[in-house]
């Protein structure tokens, strides 16, 4: 089953849960209910739910002196060809100035005006 596939089974309670997760990127359970304003029990519920459809990550954790979990988004099938031109990776990825007069983005560049489709 597909992440998206996943994701439209989830209850809306669920979706709730994932979202909070996504935008955060990242919450300890014993602050993910409270967000959620549901029980602990039932935050553990959806987390337990979350993670056995692959849609998170949960680690156990040590937070404000109590054993916890931590909950991340799980990485999703990412679509990386736009940031390839070939076999070249865009210059730009982790850089903080960005250069657009390069010879690295001007080969990146070349590659994808002769990449063929």
């Amino acid at each position: 089953m597909s992440a998206s596939e996943a994701e439209s089974d989830l209850s809306s309670d669920e979706r709730a849960g994932l979202e909070l997760i996504r935008e955060s990127g990242g919450i300890h359970q014993s602050d993910f209910w409270k967000e959620l304003d549901i029980s602990s029990r039932k935050g553990s519920r959806i987390a337990d739910v979350l993670e056995s459809l692959e849609l998170i990550k949960r680690t156990q954790t040590v937070y404000n002196g109590h054993t916890t979990y931590y909950l991340e988004p799980a990485a999703r099938d990412l679509q990386f060809s736009m940031l390839m031109a070939g076999d070249m990776l865009s210059p730009f990825i982790g850089e903080e100035e960005i250069n657009a007069n390069s010879n690295a983005f001007s080969q990146w560049l070349m590659n994808l005006a002769y990449e063929e489709y």
